[in-house]
C-alpha cells in the first residue's frame, strides 16, 4: 500500500465516528452556508458583474463549479499516479488514458521526505498528460499527516517547491491544477491545519502563480473531525482569485451513504467547490467505504473524483493495475473504470483538447461486427472494423451482452482488444462501442458469439511461499504467492491450505476465499485466473486469530501437492 495509506493511523473506530459526523453537521452548517455569497454578492450576479475566478484564463472555479477557461464544466473522472516513486512508469498516463480517464492526480515530492522532482521532470509530467490529453493535479506528497507523522514536511515547505517551479507552470493554467500538499495534517490537532493553509494559499498569490489550487484536508484527508468543513468559507476567501477547490479523501471514515451525501452536499448547497481527490473501496481493518454512494453521488452532484492508485501500493489491495499492466485490471480496478458510475461510463474529456468545442454532440457511427481470434479457456482477442466521426473516434468500449443488458469488460484505443477473465467452456456474446473526445458513444455494433476452450490445467508443477505482512492484537495480513514450475500456462485453479490455530479469513484480494473450519479453499479473481509458465500470482488476506497464529504446513494446487520453500 502507498506510503501515505500505510501510515495512515485512525485513531477511532470508522463506525464510531458516525455519531461524531453528525454532531459536526450542526456544528458546521452555519460556517458553511452564510449569506454571503460565495465570490460576489447576489445583487452583484444578478447586475452581471463577473467573478474573479470567472476572469481567470485556464481552468478556474464559478459558482461553486470547475470550470475550463471557455466556460465549460468540467468533471475529473480519473485516478492517482505514484510518479515519484515509479518514475519509469511513464506509460501510465497513456494507459489510463486509454481506459477512458479525463485527469490524473500525480504524486510528486518537494524533497523534504523523498528525492525531489525536479522542474525539469516535472515539465516532462506537464507535458505527458497534455500528450495524453488529460488534465494534469499536480501534488506534494511530503506533507502527509504533519503534526502526528514527523517524517512529515509543511505547507510552507510545499509552498516554496511550487513558486520554485513558477517557470515551468506559467502558461500551463487551462492543463494543470496545484495540490499544495497531500493529506497535510494528522489527527493531532487538527484545528492546526487552517492558519498554514491559509497561509501557504496566500503565498501562492502573492508569487503570481494563477493555476486553480487545491487543498486537501485534516484527518489524513478524511477530516472525519470536520475541521475543513467548518473553516471552508474562511479558507476559500483567502484565495483573492476565488480559484481554489477543497478535496476530501474518502476511505474507510466514509462506510455508510448518509456520511457520504451529507459532507458532499455540505459544500455544493453552499456554492463551495469540492472533489473527491483519493478514495478506496475495498475493505480493510478500520472498516469498509462505501464506495457505490460516493461514485453515485459525485455522478448525481457532477462533482469530479480520483481513485487511488493506478499501481505500486505497498500493499496490492488497491491497485487498479497489477504491475502496472493496464491488462491485469484488479476488482477495483474493474469497479472504477467499467462499473456502474465508472470512468467509462461517466468521462468527458477537456474541450480544450478539442479545439475549446464544447458543443459536440454527433455520436461515432457503430464499429464492424467483431470477430474473436486467440480464444482460450479464460480469454478470447477481439478485432473490429473501426467507426467514423465528425472530429475523431478516441476509442472503444467491448460490452458483454445478456439478458437485455451489457456491461463494459474492456477498453482501447486500437480496432482489437482482448477480454480476460473468462470461464472454461462457456459461450459469451460480446460487442463493440466507439466513442469520441466530447464523450459521445456511438450505437453497439453487431455482436459476435464467443465459446471459450474447455479447460482446467493440472497444478502439480508448483511452489507456494506464504507470509505474515503485519499483525496487530486478534488479527493479521498475509501474503501467499503461488507461483508455476512447470511449462505450461495453469488455469483456472483452486488452492488448499489449512490453518491450525483456529484463523479465519475475513477478507481477501486476488482470490475469493471459503473456509470450513481450519480448511481453506482459494478461487481465482479473474485478473490472477491463469498462472503464466513460470508466472506468480499473489494473494492477500486478513484474517483474525489468538494467540498463536502458525503458517499453513502444505499447500495444494487443483489437488496436486506444491513445493513450500
Amino acid at each position: 500500500m502507498r506510503p501515505a495509506r500505510r501510515d495512515t493511523p485512525r485513531t477511532l473506530p470508522a463506525r464510531l465516528l458516525t455519531g461524531l459526523a453528525a454532531l459536526i453537521g450542526l456544528v458546521v452548517v452555519g460556517a458553511l452556508c452564510p449569506g454571503a455569497a460565495l465570490a460576489q454578492s447576489p445583487a452583484a450576479r444578478s447586475a452581471g458583474v463577473p467573478s474573479a475566478g470567472a476572469q481567470a484564463a485556464g481552468l478556474h472555479i464559478g459558482d461553486g463549479r470547475l470550470l475550463e477557461g471557455n466556460g465549460n464544466d468540467f468533471v475529473m473522472r480519473g485516478v492517482n499516479h505514484a510518479h515519484t516513486w515509479y518514475p519509469g512508469e511513464t506509460q501510465s498516463l497513456a494507459d489510463v488514458k486509454a481506459l477512458g480517464a479525463n485527469s490524473v492526480r500525480v504524486v510528486l515530492s518537494d524533497g523534504h521526505r523523498w528525492s525531489e522532482n525536479g522542474p525539469a521532470d516535472v515539465a516532462a509530467v506537464i507535458e505527458q498528460c497534455k500528450a495524453n490529453r488529460l488534465i494534469c493535479v499536480l501534488e506534494v506528497h511530503d506533507t502527509t499527516g504533519y503534526a502526528e507523522d514527523a517524517a512529515a514536511g509543511t505547507l510552507d515547505h510545499a509552498a516554496d517547491y511550487w513558486i520554485g517551479l513558477k517557470d515551468v507552470l506559467a502558461g500551463q493554467e487551462d492543463y494543470v491544477i496545484v495540490n499544495i500538499g497531500n493529506e497535510p495534517w494528522g489527527n493531532t490537532d487538527p484545528a492546526g491545519w487552517t492558519e498554514p493553509t491559509v497561509a501557504a494559499v496566500k503565498k501562492l498569490r502573492a508569487a503570481g502563480l494563477q493555476h486553480t489550487i487545491m487543498v486537501d484536508a485534516p484527518n489524513w484527508g478524511q477530516d472525519w473531525q470536520g475541521v475543513m468543513r467548518a473553516n471552508a468559507r474562511s479558507v476559500y476567501g483567502a484565495d483573492p482569485t476565488g480559484n481554489l477547490i477543497f478535496s476530501i479523501h474518502m476511505y474507510s471514515v466514509f462506510d455508510t451513504a448518509q456520511e457520504i451525501t451529507d459532507y458532499l452536499n455540505a459544500f455544493v448547497d453552499a456554492e463551495l467547490p469540492i472533489l473527491i481527490g483519493e478514495f478506496g473501496g475495498p475493505a480493510d481493518q478500520y472498516g469498509d467505504p462505501d464506495e457505490d454512494t460516493m461514485m453515485a453521488t459525485a455522478e448525481q452532484l457532477r462533482l469530479g473524483y480520483l481513485a487511488w492508485s493506478w499501481s505500486g501500493n505497498t500493499d496490492p489491495v488497491l491497485d487498479l493495475a497489477l504491475d502496472f499492466d493496464p491488462s491485469r485490471l484488479s476488482g477495483w480496478g474493474e469497479r472504477i473504470f467499467h462499473g456502474v458510475n465508472g470512468i467509462a461510463q461517466t468521462s468527458e474529456e477537456a474541450t480544450v483538447y478539442g479545439d475549446g468545442a464544447p458543443d459536440d454532440t454527433e455520436a461515432p457511427t457503430a464499429p464492424g461486427t467483431p470477430s474473436a481470434t486467440a480464444v482460450t479457456d479464460t480469454s478470447v482477442t477481439l478485432g473490429w472494423a473501426a467507426a467514423t466521426d465528425d472530429t475523431a473516434v478516441s476509442g472503444y468500449d467491448v460490452v458483454l451482452v445478456g439478458d437485455g443488458t451489457s456491461s463494459t469488460v474492456a477498453s482501447s484505443t486500437t480496432t482489437t482488444a482482448t477480454v480476460t477473465g473468462l470461464t472454461a467452456d462457456t459461450t459469451y456474446t460480446f460487442a463493440v462501442h466507439a466513442r469520441d473526445a466530447a464523450g459521445n458513444r456511438s450505437a453497439r455494433s453487431a455482436t459476435v458469439e464467443v465459446t471459450t476452450d474447455g479447460g482446467g490445467t493440472p497444478g502439480g508443477a508448483c511452489s507456494v511461499g506464504y507470509r505474515v505482512v503485519g499483525e496487530w492484537p486478534g488479527g493479521f495480513q498475509g501474503e501467499i504467492a503461488v507461483r508455476n514450475t512447470g511449462s505450461a500456462a495453469i488455469g483456472p485453479w483452486t488452492l488448499a491450505f489449512a490453518f491450525a490455530d483456529g484463523q479465519t479469513v475475513t477478507n481477501m484480494w486476488g482470490g475469493t476465499a471459503t473456509q470450513d473450519a481450519g480448511a481453506v479453499n482459494v478461487a481465482p479473481a479473474s485478473y490472477t485466473a491463469t498462472i503464466p509458465a513460470g508466472g506468480t500470482v499473489t494473494l492477500g488476506f486478513t484474517a483474525r486469530k489468538g494467540d498463536t497464529n502458525t503458517a499453513p504446513a502444505a499447500f495444494r494446487l487443483n489437488g496436486a501437492a506444491c513445493a513450500t520453500p
